[in-house]
């Protein structure tokens, strides 16, 4: 059974690990605080032109959206998200089980929307409602649309006429880069949020998401929320390395072109067939509507996750392309439609 459920499912790129075995007997000072990750954080700043960004590197997407969302929440305090929104969704409940609640508003398209933001922000006017505080968006959406740089801008300045945060969750971030549908490139995203994080987990690294925090009220006291939370890790080079290798030559744009195409090449392949689409996905994540009949039969060959029952007949698929992924087993998949 080959698997197209997620992007993560390879280890990592090999590049990311010869790099390890040269430093693998080297001293390095713990806590994130060695050499190794300065170099990469410098890498990424000059990348995505942040030369006043703190720059943190965590394990994973959710003890990222959880650690931000603590240092910058009071109890009273509540995050903004599309219902289909990660955290509401596939994080186990985490920022509310820390204390804060979640407003859930409909997504369009997996958006959200300034008028969204508006709207929680007229109806939450006294204390007997969370106060709203933090908007969290996921670059790309949860059904792999994109935001355009328009609709960022727009968000972000509806954020800051309420005296919101603007939150863009970058899991695939570097898919959404290098889709041919982009319009915004890595110079620009560091002007169009208050916090952002690029993945490195979903884009060929081991582990390990990079937090760039732009606003400065955001910043203070951080290394402390990510010690209490046990996100600081002894051996911090660990995931200074990863990131050093992904940004050197960038790798880490590289890695994702090479998933986009592995995925649009299936969905021109679905099209082609007759089969329609759940969302327009420019990206390494495809969501084709296929009848159960067909989804049985590939059930027999691959593994991907059922993401909507569309009527009595049909339900969409998710299937998501990695760097790694054999161009045989897409080959295979696309004969078998």
């Amino acid at each position: 059974m080959y698997s197209f459920k997620d992007d993560y499912s390879e280890l990592g790129h090999e590049k990311i690990f010869n790099d390890m075995l040269k430093i693998s007997r080297v001293q390095q000072t713990g806590y994130g605080l060695d050499n190794i990750s300065s170099e990469a954080k410098a890498l990424i700043k000059k990348r995505f032109n942040l030369d006043n960004a703190d720059i943190h590197f965590l394990t994973g997407g959710t003890q990222t959206n959880l650690v931000l969302c603590n240092s910058v929440l009071l109890p009273v305090d509540a995050v903004i998200s599309a219902d289909t929104g990660h955290i509401c969704v596939h994080e186990c409940g985490s920022i509310e089980h820390n204390g804060n609640k979640i407003i859930a508003v409909p997504n369009i398209d997996g958006k959200l929307l300034p008028s969204n933001i508006e709207t929680v922000c007229k109806t939450h006017i006294d204390e007997h409602m969370v106060i709203p505080k933090l908007v969290y968006i996921s670059q790309p959406t949860e059904i792999g649309t994109l935001y355009t740089k328009q609709e960022l801008q727009d968000l972000f300045d509806t954020c800051k006429k309420f005296g919101l945060y603007l939150f863009i969750d970058g899991a695939r971030l570097g898919a959404a880069f290098k889709s041919e549908s982009a319009d915004i490139a890595p110079e620009d995203i560091g002007k169009l949020c208050d916090v952002f994080y690029i993945g490195g987990t979903k884009n060929g690294s081991p582990l390990g998401e990079a937090l760039c925090i732009i606003n400065e009220k955001l910043k203070e006291n951080f290394r402390y929320y990510l010690k209490q939370h046990g996100a600081l890790l002894a051996k911090g080079s660990l995931l200074g390395s990863c990131f050093k290798s992904l940004f050197e030559d960038d790798l880490f744009f590289d890695l994702a072109e090479i998933a986009n195409k592995k995925a649009q090449k299936l969905v021109k392949a679905i099209i082609s067939k007759g089969y329609k689409m759940y969302s327009a996905s420019p990206a390494n994540l495809i969501f084709p509507i296929m009848p159960e009949s067909k989804i049985t039969e590939l059930q027999k060959h691959f593994t991907f996750h059922i993401w909507e029952k569309i009527d009595d007949r049909c339900s969409a698929i998710r299937l998501v392309c990695s760097w790694a992924t054999d161009e045989n087993e897409i080959d295979k998949l696309i004969d078998m439609l």
